[in-house]
């Protein structure tokens, strides 16, 4: 048993390093291009190119807006639009991706009606919804609703049919029944495509949120964004887009964090 052992946990410790390794130079590489970045907006903006303001100016008006509380308050309204309608879109895209993937009649009488609102944007309902739904937070929680589902239905639906015949063949031979199939190889095989497909949604739904803050918000900062852009106030502009890509960005890694604590069992690259 010992000969064994010290193999394996030799292997482990190299594979382990190697990781280590591997996401050090990920994060040295991150720093480098965030470094590069700034270096090449200082001097686009040193040359004044169509009256790019600079980092400097950019981390000022934020300094102010974070002094006048302004800026949690347009990034609370706005994480809380894009949670709501993200988590609404994510719940009702995965059961129907699910029957979609895993029932015949489910996808004949589903599927066009997904198909055909894939083609048509969420932007593009804006009027409709205000029409139906007023101008209130429900409108604008469901563009974004529209948005996540669209692309997280299609991302389950997907992960479903490609899970490998071979393996639902093999627990029916054991004597597994649907249900038990379902559970323990339709779900686990289809997770890492539904985590995907939450992070896109999560992409799209960020994505909407300004279009969607366009209906008589009054805080927000796709709202900040759109009065920042009457005054000709760029810095403002530029704190907000930069707000949305790091809160963005952070949401993303939670999902990334779920996604590597789910599919322990995938092999990464």
């Amino acid at each position: 048993m010992t000969e064994t052992a010290i193999p394996d946990d030799g292997l482990a410790r190299r594979h382990a390093l190697r990781e280590r390794e591997m996401r050090r130079k990920l994060l040295a590489l991150n720093l480098l291009a965030a470094v590069l970045g700034l270096a090449l907006w200082s001097l686009l903006s040193f040359i004044d190119l169509a009256g790019l303001p600079g980092p400097l100016s950019v981390a000022a008006r934020a300094v102010q807006l974070i002094a006048n509380g302004q800026l949690f308050v347009d990034l609370a309204a706005s994480v809380q639009r894009v949670l709501l309608g993200f988590a609404i879109g994510t719940a009702l895209a995965i059961p129907i991706g699910f029957l979609m993937g895993w029932y015949t009649w489910a996808r004949g009488l589903m599927e066009p009606y997904v198909q055909f609102f894939r083609t048509i944007p969420p932007l593009a309902m804006i009027p409709l919804a205000i029409v139906f739904l007023g101008i209130g937070e429900v409108p604008k929680v469901f563009v974004i609703t529209l948005a996540a589902f669209l692309v997280s239905v299609i991302s389950t639906y997907q992960g479903v049919v490609n899970v490998d015949r071979v393996l639902i063949n093999a627990a029916r031979v054991l004597g597994a029944g649907d249900a038990a199939v379902f559970r323990r190889v339709i779900v686990p095989a289809s997770t890492p495509f539904i985590l995907v497909g939450m992070r896109t949604g999560l992409g799209a739904a960020w994505s909407t949120l300004v279009a969607a803050e366009l209906i008589a918000a009054q805080q927000g900062l796709g709202h900040r964004m759109q009065q920042a852009q009457i005054y000709y106030d760029l810095e403002t502009i530029f704190v907000a887009l930069i707000t949305i890509g790091i809160t963005g960005l952070l949401m993303d890694r939670v999902l990334l964090w779920l996604d590597q604590r789910l599919t322990v069992w995938q092999e990464r690259r």
